[in-house]
């Protein structure tokens, strides 16, 4: 932990922005720019219709389109630079602006055109990612099912290979094989990649991916299809969800995205991944960015909310001190205590998120001899894993904020009505937050290894029941080995038993015990002679324990290696104090699991508090840099209490 007095007395702003901004700075401060300007206004849009907002969007994403910032992530061959880092940069900063046009982004160009581009061949690619990146070609991302939302590999859907006319025959079975929640789909799209069973000489061969036109240039739906408004939504009002059946509709043999899976002209079914689960699970490997976006969103939604809600409370004053003079809400520790922990993990998940889109760059831009398999393997779960925690600081810091600046937070211009509303969903898109910590927790006990590739329940309790003795072995022996890190209980007054090492400590210890705990549980349940299934299903909590403690040791270890590469002194100093914060508010969140495995002493838990407290006072002068260092434009923020410059009263 940072000495008492190391913290800085001043910090460059501007300094601090590089730091949070990470590398592709240039690409934040372009976005903000372009999200600043007066025909992006959102304010414009408060009062329309649902209809009129949809369309003033689409006519915002073509302006985002003509700035050529979505060609960013695409191939060099089609005209893109091929920097997904950069990319996912500049879409985390568009959320700090109308969420309804980030995700109408983000369906546009990283999942519909990222389909395309990570499953297709080098012809379909420069067919369809020039007209995708130019929003010349609308489209949609259709893999939801209203009666298979998570469980992807059951879609009903199907797409079956008529050898006599070399098409592919798309159907929906019943109401519950409809693609639902489709992005795009009600309005705008003219086409939709669709995941659907494959069927070739009556053999399945699992989900696959084919382009399927919807409309044609002028709007009209095509024959064989139709499509439904998903009528008025929590939020988000202006993104056109809708559901879409489809009835027989052909396509040619070229519309199947076949880079894991082909069929060529004599109607014969290839892949260069023998496996059918493990080509499953590769497929939708190559679209995890999506998550990872998601994430990087939420913390930006995060960060918009936390500057409203900090400036207002170092703006509103209330009651008097012994002299006589209206004290600044900020200065109150309860106040403090409210908002301060949450700006810590706000800033601790900055980095984590940037070391994850670090590693997504690395797996999506390496080159068809590369071996990402590994890195690809350990990015799918952390890329979930973060995506779950971060959503859910989202939804908890934008309602702390909301509550923090009291009546002057419920209306609607103060901003939290639309940060409230819009990100709520972001908990259960791109995958439910609680199924995402299972693959995280499954990933725990299963080691990354390659023959495990399925992620049902049942496949996961049959795992575990033949493969954890040896994991539960493993596990045991390397709990031995970190079991010192217990062997001496801190003392009340000792500060020094909860620097960083200790802190790292303790976050790692938990981890551990939790996943050994895990298997142990399951084995116990498994020797007993329950059903496999049954074992999983009383284990699931303690699945999303060990998940949860994995993914809080990531981000502190992630905090702690930014801070060691940060070249600024005074920054440096900054991000410690942050630092600390958050790793020990972290640990006294679950103070409580510490105390009952004899890690902590009542004492130290009391202290724990009692430094909390401290660390927030040390923090108190440096708050209205952090959120300044966030960067965001007033015009973009467009909050009344939360902009830096004020023309009259905020209250």
């Amino acid at each position: 932990m940072a000495a008492q007095d190391d913290a800085p007395p001043t910090v460059d702003v501007a300094a601090l922005r590089r730091t949070l901004d990470g590398e592709h700075h240039a690409t934040r401060d372009a976005v903000r720019e372009l999200l600043s300007r007066p025909d992006m206004d959102r304010s414009t849009v408060a009062d329309l219709d649902r209809d009129a907002y949809r369309d003033q969007v689409m006519t915002w994403m073509r302006t985002v389109a003509d700035t050529g910032f979505p060609m960013t992530g695409f191939p060099t061959d089609v005209g893109g630079r091929h920097d997904v880092a950069a990319f996912v940069s500049g879409f985390e900063t568009l959320a700090h602006g109308d969420l309804s046009l980030l995700v109408k982004i983000g369906v546009q160009f990283g999942l519909w055109g990222g389909a395309i581009q990570h499953l297709g061949n080098a012809a379909q690619r420069r067919e369809h990612l020039p007209a995708i990146g130019s929003a010349e070609l609308p489209g949609c991302f259709a893999m939801t099912e209203r009666g298979h939302g998570s469980d992807v590999q059951g879609l009903r859907t199907t797409a079956t290979y008529d050898p006599a006319t070399a098409e592919f025959v798309v159907h929906t079975p019943d109401d519950a094989a409809s693609k639902d929640w489709i992005g795009n789909a009600a309005r705008h799209g003219r086409a939709a990649v669709v995941f659907a069973q494959l069927v070739v000489a009556g053999e399945s061969h699992g989900v696959h991916a084919l382009v399927v036109p919807l409309r044609d240039e002028d709007g009209a739906v095509l024959p064989g299809i139709r499509i439904e408004d998903c009528g008025h939504k929590l939020g988000l009002q202006g993104v056109d969800n809708g559901r879409i059946w489809f009835d027989r509709v052909r396509v040619p043999r070229t519309a199947l995205l076949d880079r894991f899976g082909s069929v060529d002209a004599t109607g014969a079914y290839s892949s260069p991944i023998e496996s059918p689960g493990r080509r499953f699970f590769t497929m939708l490997g190559t679209l995890v960015q999506g998550r990872v976006s998601v994430g990087g969103a939420a913390v930006s939604a995060a960060k918009s909310a936390l500057t409203i809600a900090i400036r207002h409370g170092l703006d509103r004053r209330q009651f008097d001190d012994p002299d006589g003079n209206e004290v600044a809400l900020m200065d109150y520790t309860a106040h403090q205590r409210r908002l301060l922990p949450l700006l810590a993990t706000t800033v601790a998940l900055t980095f984590a998120q940037e070391d994850t889109v670090r590693a997504l760059a690395r797996v999506l831009e390496a080159g068809e001899d590369d071996d990402v398999d590994e890195e690809r393997r350990r990015l799918e779960p952390r890329a979930a894993g973060l995506k779950a925690i971060t959503t859910w600081h989202a939804t908890r810091t934008i309602q702390e904020c909301r509550e923090a600046c009291g009546g002057a937070g419920y209306l609607r211009d103060a901003g939290f009505a639309a940060l409230k509303a819009d990100t709520d969903v972001f908990t259960t898109f791109e995958g439910d937050n609680t199924v995402l910590l299972q693959l995280v927790g499954k990933t725990l006990l299963t080691g990354l290894r390659d023959d495990f590739s399925d992620l049902s329940p049942l496949a996961t309790a049959g795992f575990v029941a033949g493969q954890v003795l040896e994991q539960v072995a493993e596990r045991s022996a390397f709990r031995q080995m970190i079991g010192v890190i217990a062997d001496v209980l801190p003392g009340e007054q000792d500060d020094e038993r909860l620097d960083r090492e200790r802190q790292l400590q303790l976050l790692r210890y938990r981890e551990e015990h939790t996943v050994t705990g895990l298997a142990q549980r399951m084995r116990r349940g498994v020797k007993a002679g329950r059903d496999a299934f049954e074992v999983f299903s009383i284990c699931q909590p303690h699945l999303l324990n060990a998940a949860r403690a994995h993914v809080d040791r990531f981000v502190v270890e992630s905090f702690v290696a930014r801070i060691e590469r940060e070249q600024d002194a005074d920054v440096r100093a900054l991000l410690d104090l942050l630092c600390d914060l958050h790793a020990l508010a972290t640990i006294e969140a679950d103070r409580a699991w510490f105390m009952e495995h004899g890690r902590m002493s009542a004492a130290r838990g009391k202290d724990v508090t009692r430094q909390v407290d401290a660390l927030c006072r040390r923090l108190r002068p440096h708050v209205a840099d952090v959120v300044d260092a966030f960067g965001i434009p007033d015009a973009v923020l467009a909050s009344r209490i939360g902009a830096r410059e004020v023309d009259g009263p905020r209250w």
